[in-house]
């Protein structure tokens, strides 16, 4: 239900992210993958090299969509409430109070030019939570693991 999110979040906003942006990702990143396969099977180098940049925003849109669309749940289904346990007490040791740490993620939402993401991230090395923006669709890889996405 695309409307199950307002008034916080307009359905027709949602629907917009599902039907469009997030399948088109999702159809070009499968694109992309035949294309590389094709390269491989023809040990195209030079083919396989230059599908990089798509393979990485396609597959990152799709990524980071998929990653928003598991962080959203109506108040009917336990959604909109301040978060609790271990998460709550990382984000008051880490901001202070989750007033905060909306005040920081609002702050780098507001500094990304363009289209990007702000994540909540924890640091597979520490276990500290941090904010990050990446520009695009670049997806959070490696060190650190994405907890909450917003698309900016």
């Amino acid at each position: 239900d695309y409307g199950a999110l307002e008034p916080s979040i307009s359905g027709k906003i949602m629907e917009l992210h599902h039907k469009n942006h997030h399948q088109t990702y999702v159809n070009s990143y499968n694109q992309a993958i035949e294309q590389l396969q094709e390269a491989q099977a023809k040990n195209d180098i030079a083919s396989q090299i230059a599908l990089k940049p798509l393979i990485n925003f396609h597959g990152g849109g799709h990524l980071n969509h998929t990653l928003f669309w598991e962080n959203l749940a109506p108040k009917s289904s336990g959604g909109g409430e301040p978060p609790s346990g271990a998460l709550a007490k990382a984000i008051d040791e880490t901001y202070g109070s989750l007033e905060n740490f909306q005040g920081k993620m609002n702050t780098a939402l507001a500094g990304i030019q363009g289209s990007g993401w702000a994540w909540l991230v924890r640091d597979k090395q520490t276990g500290h939570i941090g904010i990050k923006t990446y520009a695009n669709q670049d997806p959070v890889v490696g060190q650190f693991q994405p907890l909450l996405g917003i698309d900016a």
